[in-house]
């Protein structure tokens, strides 16, 4: 059973200064969905904060290679192998932390499944898409927050996008032989966002914060150079994200920086959707 029994709220130490608390040394951060760039991208920020990692995925082999990189610069990250779209994998995950460390300070809800390629793929492809960023979303976060509550505290940061606060803009892709008109992604990254209030209020009691970082659109090799130019000039700095770009918001909503940041969505998209 879970209690929602408000906890006394953490004394604040005297002596740490407003830069010591940005600090994640002695912190432990799980972040799923971290086997690609920007989950390794996040990753590596928060050890470089003095966190350590728990890094999650289906491809437990890149998780480990990418942690042994990481162990010869100094960083603590530690691979698990987990699949958002099952529920015995979420338990058995739980589990590990628990026994292995017995508590979490900060779980970032990076994973997602792209399983739709077009507008007209079967229902049954948008229904598997819910399974790992709907349904998992939520097992994952009662799971690790639960966790948190023991001690009661902890921050649950959920990685959204701008394309689940605007409408996709067919503009963009016009005449350069690309589809961004693919629905599922447009509606679990909106739903993030209000799932997002709801952890928010269901587990601050528990002194528990949740928040969502909507990032813009990230410059790969993949983008054609005229989709580049058009999307930068929908922003007010006139550039994509780069995978860095993301690690300082990261950092913040993980840290004690943002102790009383709760139940908001942050874009971190250059200007955006602010025009």
């Amino acid at each position: 059973m879970r209690s929602r029994t408000r906890q006394k709220p953490p004394m604040s130490s005297p002596a740490k200064t407003s830069l010591d608390r940005f600090s994640l040394k002695d912190k432990i951060v799980l972040v799923t969905g971290a086997a690609g760039l920007y989950g390794q991208s996040i990753t590596t920020g928060l050890a470089e904060a003095g966190a350590t990692v728990l890094i999650a995925s289906r491809d437990l082999a890149s998780l480990k290679k990418f942690a042994a990189q990481c162990a010869k610069k100094g960083l603590d990250v530690r691979p698990f192998r987990y699949d958002q779209g099952s529920l015995a994998s979420i338990a058995k995950l739980g589990r590990e932390i628990r026994k292995q460390f017995g508590r979490l300070d900060a779980l970032v809800n990076n994973a997602a499944a792209r399983p739709m390629k077009s507008y007209k793929d079967p229902a049954k492809v948008f229904a598997a898409s819910m399974q790992t960023n709907a349904t998992g979303l939520f097992a994952i976060t009662r799971e690790m927050a639960d966790i948190m509550a023991i001690h009661g505290k902890g921050s649950v940061i959920n990685i959204g996008s701008i394309q689940g606060m605007v409408g996709p803009d067919a503009s963009l892709y016009r005449g350069l032989g690309m589809d961004g008109m693919i629905p599922d992604y447009f509606f679990h990254k909106g739903g993030m966002i209000n799932f997002t209030r709801f952890m928010a209020s269901y587990y601050g009691p528990q002194g528990i914060r949740c928040n969502c970082l909507s990032p813009g659109g990230v410059l790969s090799d993949r983008m054609k150079p005229g989709f580049v130019k058009r999307y930068s000039d929908r922003t007010f700095l006139g550039r994509p994200a780069h995978l860095e770009d993301i690690q300082g918001a990261i950092i913040f909503l993980a840290s004690d920086a943002s102790v009383y940041v709760t139940g908001t969505n942050l874009p971190v998209d250059g200007g955006y959707t602010a025009k």
